[in-house]
């Protein structure tokens, strides 16, 4: 399905602005068809899914549902989830939306938003077999871990006050009735495609300029950083490499796929495993556009706490992976 966004960008690249392949503009502008579309495309259909999901759903159930588990259960269950879901950092975000919007604790949301983009079924085949299955079930497991850790720090915290706020209006006894006879309500299939094509509307017009500042940036890096200015810079194995790699990884937003092969490459080169994978998760689970996304729900301090938080799990497993490895 995904091909179809490459077949694209080859297209225009190639056909219709007759770039020369491997110019290091061609790359720029590959990436930034191929990313821009794909982006735009999720957002698409994940902001209309979820809408209409939610269209149908009582928040309030899943939300008493979810704080009336212990803490940590949550936390755990919030990682699983974004592990099994096939989400991309960009295009979890609407499902943390609709988790920020219901109420359910920041400690589960950001949980889910830190393990979503980090472990999906792309990364676990090609890890599995590039790297082998004690590599990958490591890996799952840190991922998870990290989530978990994530949401227990920002619970710890109280990251909920640096959350932009949501306005509830005081009802009265009459209208809380009036409110309660709606949640049980079940809209129409039609009710649930209208407010699913708004809701769709409503995000997209805040979010769609700011995807292609930040995939512009990583285009830009793409295309003209060559894979020698990592190698020379951080394979020698200091403390401080997995943090750089941390850092350099974060603007060069891709996904799984596109990602691991050229981590393969540089483990050929003789980067160091940690520092490998530290480069690879924030490549894969933070990205410019994905701060650019929040910036619409977080206030600047909860956005620069998730990027410090992202920071330390990464460049902690990165170690981890260096010491055993």
């Amino acid at each position: 399905m995904l091909k179809v966004f490459t077949t694209l960008a080859d297209w225009l690249t190639f056909d219709v602005f007759g770039m020369e392949q491997g110019s290091h503009l061609a790359e720029s502008v590959h990436f930034f068809i191929e990313d821009v579309t794909k982006i735009y495309a999720l957002l698409l259909v994940l902001i209309y899914v979820i809408g209409f999901l939610r269209a149908g759903l009582n928040t309030e159930k899943i939300r008493a549902h979810l704080e009336g588990k212990h803490r940590f259960i949550g936390y755990l269950l919030a990682a699983v989830f974004g592990a099994v879901t096939p989400f991309c950092s960009c295009s979890s975000i609407p499902l943390f939306l609709a988790f920020t919007q219901a109420r359910i604790p920041i400690g589960i949301t950001m949980a889910f938003l830190v393990t979503s983009p980090m472990i999906n079924e792309v990364a676990v085949v090609l890890l599995g077999g590039t790297l082998g299955v004690g590599f990958t079930a490591v890996y799952i497991s840190l991922g998870i871990l990290s989530g978990v850790l994530a949401g227990m720090f920002f619970d710890f915290i109280k990251a909920e006050r640096h959350l932009k706020p949501i306005e509830h209006k005081e009802v009265s006894d009459g209208m809380k009735e009036r409110l309660e006879q709606a949640a049980r309500y079940k809209p129409t299939r039609q009710e649930r495609h209208a407010y699913a094509v708004n809701e769709f509307k409503s995000v997209f017009s805040k979010i769609w300029m700011w995807v292609l500042i930040g995939v512009g940036a990583g285009a830009a890096l793409h295309g003209f950083v060559p894979e020698s200015v990592i190698t020379d810079n951080l394979g020698d194995g200091q403390w401080w490499s997995v943090p750089s790699a941390v850092l350099l990884g974060i603007p060069l937003y891709a996904n799984a796929s596109g990602v691991i092969p050229a981590i393969e490459s540089l483990l050929d080169k003789g980067l160091p495993v940690g520092t490998a994978l530290a480069f690879m998760m924030s490549v894969v689970a933070a990205s410019l556009p994905e701060f650019m996304l929040l910036k619409q729900v977080m206030k600047p301090r909860l956005l620069v706490m998730f990027f410090l938080t992202l920071l330390v799990l990464f460049s902690c497993a990165g170690w981890i992976f260096n010491l055993i490895w």
